[in-house]
């Protein structure tokens, strides 16, 4: 079928994100893998060639691109290679953090933060979950009071992204009750402000490159210009953002997807077995057939979305849909092609395994499945009441 999803543009853009995964990238997999972290100057690699910010606005250091499609091209490339714990960070960054800032943010926010977080010395997080609610944010216990001009921070996060190297967490916090039911707030938090603390880095499936950590508030005081968005409106921000931090983790398990069955056709035609490639066996064709035909046709979907996106029609049941059928495809095509690996699927030096670990969590993290489904259930129930 024709391809016309991408321009000139992001094919031009497309080589310079190539060359960087292959410099910057590639050689440094297993080194980060072992010490559980990226670094700083990857970061500040993609930042020199404006692969960071890319959405943001120009005044604010970023590319001025709107385009989503700039964001798929990055994704694609670090897929290609298996560098997924990198490619959760960037979106991390720039899907959500700085999305956040992006549409929220007063102009100070912006021009404190933006910059940096473009050039890669800004490394930002987002901190809800909790060790006793999890995802459950009405059952969140950070709060943040209010003390002349500053707020007093106290509470525990877990299972923060970058949480142990990021400079600036995005807080969400209980500012006030209604109803017997908790008001959430957005707080920006540097994590040089005394009280706040990093607890262990967690040790995890995978995604090991990728630093999460636990972290911790005692007393933290920030300025009340540190709110992000209207008081008290925060649960309404979250919601009102994830659809698109959702597309940008079915973005990742599409090309994800997509990768692993491009490692395993190649393996398969080169790997024989009792004097036959692989390959021409009949089975592994009809294998390959189904999976190769389920993830064209779901690219098809979310190239709608992402075009839905950039029109700003992108709403969160669209975003309900690509997440939880992206996420499942990505983990039963990785567990497929892994199969036809053989034992060299268990083995880390083929790029199979670690895509096998990497992919678990993709069906948890941004919303579960379960979740995922009762928010287009509830949708169609809304449409017949």
């Amino acid at each position: 079928m024709p391809q016309s999803f991408y321009n000139a543009d992001h094919e031009a853009f497309r080589s310079v994100v190539r060359d960087f995964v292959a410099r910057d990238v590639t050689p440094n997999l297993d080194t980060w893998e072992e010490d559980r972290e990226t670094g700083r100057e990857v970061w500040k690699s993609a930042g020199a060639l404006g692969i960071l910010g890319l959405r943001f606005p120009e005044q604010y250091g970023g590319g001025g691109a709107v385009d989503y499609r700039f964001r798929c091209v990055v994704q694609e490339e670090l897929a290609r290679v298996g560098a997924a714990a990198l490619a959760s960070g960037f979106s991390i960054n720039e899907d959500i953090v700085g999305s956040y800032l992006n549409e929220l943010g007063t102009d100070e926010q912006k021009r404190a933060w933006l910059p940096g977080m473009s050039t890669g010395d800004v490394v930002a997080s987002i901190a809800m979950s909790e060790p006793a609610a999890g995802s459950d944010l009405r059952g969140m216990k950070t709060t943040a009071v209010r003390d002349g001009d500053e707020w007093v921070i106290n509470g525990a996060k877990t299972f923060i992204t970058s949480g142990f190297s990021s400079d600036v967490v995005l807080t969400a916090a209980r500012t006030g009750e209604k109803d017997g039911r908790p008001r959430l707030s957005l707080i920006l938090v540097p994590t040089t402000t005394p009280g706040f603390g990093r607890g262990r880095k967690l040790r995890k499936l995978g995604l090991h490159a990728q630093d999460t950590a636990e972290i911790s508030f005692a007393d933290v005081r920030v300025p009340l210009d540190n709110l992000v968005g209207e008081l008290d409106h925060g649960f309404h921000h979250l919601t009102a953002q994830l659809p698109l931090e959702r597309l940008s983790i079915a973005w990742r398990a599409l090309c994800a997807a997509e990768a692993a069955l491009d490692w395993t056709i190649r393996y398969t035609s080169e790997r024989k077995a009792f004097g036959t490639r692989i390959i021409d066996f009949q089975n592994t064709r009809f294998k390959l057939a189904e999976m190769t035909t389920e993830v064209e046709i779901t690219r098809t979907f979310l190239e709608q979305g992402i075009h839905a996106l950039n029109a700003g029609e992108f709403d969160a049941t669209l975003g309900a849909k690509a997440k939880w059928w992206t996420t499942e495809l990505q983990n039963r095509v990785i567990n497929g092609c892994l199969q036809m690996h053989g034992g060299y699927g268990y083995m880390d030096e083929y790029p199979i395994s670690r895509a096998y670990a990497d992919a678990r969590v993709q069906t948890i993290v941004g919303g579960t499945t379960e979740i995922m489904k009762e928010i287009i259930g509830r949708d169609l129930a809304s449409r017949h009441p």
